[in-house]
């Protein structure tokens, strides 16, 4: 049987890190303190045989090196020249320093980014997309409380869940985070909402969670517009109030302009405007209420910004489906939070790869084909491109050639 039609001579993977800039890398884990004491094990060998894990949904450090074990004479196109034990991997996950992972996500971030924005020239996407960041947050649960507090028990065991939680700033026009921050699972959500941040012009989508009076004052003054949706116990005097209703005599809209007032001890009084644009969501059949500072957009347009706060559930979805984040690679916070990092950044160089192609395919069907192929010699574009195209040729083959005549004819 001839090679197939995609074949090359590098496997898949290679491919995949041919994305990554090997000096910056090293170059950052110098600066950090990561290649001290360091023989073979640099950071580079330790990014590439993780990425190579967290892609594979191993489970287990003996997974890994197993699959290394059997994949040994396509590792030298990885960089990869020596046996890596599973003492090893361990090691370097507990004392290599999690924030030069983070150190090359914020690398690869700033270097692909202008991959993910579309288009500005296309009129159907409204004009403030490019300017709507979604902040949101959530939670991988650990088998353990004793590193990062959790916010329940196990409701067989009884014993304290343990729990990280991952807080995320996407631009909506982009769908990859931009700023991520760890804290144990019991941590408000508020606090990630930094107004100091935020530039004039901004817009803020958000749940009810990031509902804070000063700080909702301060975007204000900074002329940042938010949405976020209503909080029940919220107390406020109302100042206007306007309801339409459709022909049939039900709420269509109602816009309410209101002022928040919170005394805060030993400082003066907030005093905060805002506007409350409550909704009917034919879907769910329920009124919804959502709060903003903006009192100039129009309630369709303040009610498509907060819709699009769904992408950054997508998101978490997608890394959760696609990467394993339920088993971990070590008991410390430092490869805990490694994995992590090397988890977004197998997301982000997917979705880096998936943006090149000329067909179209769901994250999660590529990333399953990727995982499939990945140290087999095939040219990714060729075959993410035309996946039938070997199919295709065999059965051209299969019609031409003639018939063989056998014993049973």
């Amino acid at each position: 049987m001839g090679k197939s039609t995609h074949f090359l001579g590098q496997p898949l993977y290679s491919q995949v890190i041919k994305l990554l800039d090997k000096s910056q890398i090293l170059q950052i884990s110098r600066n950090n303190g990561g290649e001290r004491y360091t023989k073979r094990f640099d950071v580079w060998v330790h990014l590439v045989v993780m990425l190579y894990a967290v892609i594979m949904r191993f489970d287990s450090l003996r997974e890994i090196t197993a699959s290394l074990l059997a994949e040994a004479r396509k590792l030298g196109h990885l960089g990869i020249t020596f046996k890596i034990g599973r003492s090893t991997l361990a090691d370097a996950n507990k004392r290599r320093p999690e924030i030069i992972f983070e150190a090359i996500y914020r690398q690869l971030y700033g270097t692909y980014r202008h991959t993910f924005s579309p288009d500005s020239r296309n009129r159907k996407t409204p004009q403030w997309m490019k300017r709507l960041q979604i902040i949101d947050s959530t939670t991988i649960t650990l088998f353990s409380n004793l590193l990062f507090k959790g916010v329940g028990r196990h409701p067989k065991s009884g014993k304290k869940k343990g729990g990280i939680k991952v807080h995320t700033v996407i631009h909506a026009n982009e769908g990859v985070p931009s700023e991520i921050r760890f804290t144990s699972a019991a941590t408000n959500d508020s606090f990630m909402l930094r107004p100091s941040t935020l530039n004039k012009g901004d817009i803020m989508a958000m749940d009810r969670a990031y509902v804070d009076y000063e700080k909702f004052e301060q975007l204000t003054q900074r002329g940042v517009i938010y949405v976020t949706k209503m909080k029940k116990s919220l107390t406020f005097s109302i100042q206007q109030d306007c309801m339409w209703q459709t022909s049939e005599g039900l709420t269509e809209v109602r816009i309410q302009y209101v002022t928040f007032t919170k005394q805060i001890k030993g400082r003066e009084t907030i005093t905060h405007h805002a506007r409350i644009i409550t909704y009917a969501d034919t879907c769910k059949h329920r009124l919804i209420s959502l709060l903003t500072n903006d009192m100039d957009y129009d309630p369709a347009e303040i009610i498509a910004i907060y819709r699009q706060r769904w992408e950054i559930e997508l998101l978490f979805k997608q890394i959760k489906q696609n990467f394993p984040l339920k088993y971990f690679y070590g008991e410390s916070a430092n490869a805990i939070k490694i994995q992590i990092w090397i988890t977004l950044i197998a997301n982000l160089l997917l979705m880096v790869m998936q943006r090149g192609l000329t067909r179209s395919w769901s994250f999660s069907g590529l990333a399953t084909m990727v995982r499939i192929n990945l140290m087999y010699y095939v040219d990714f574009y060729s075959l993410f491109n035309h996946p039938e195209k070997d199919w295709e040729n065999m059965l051209k083959t299969a019609a031409g050639e003639p018939h063989q005549p056998s014993l049973f004819d």
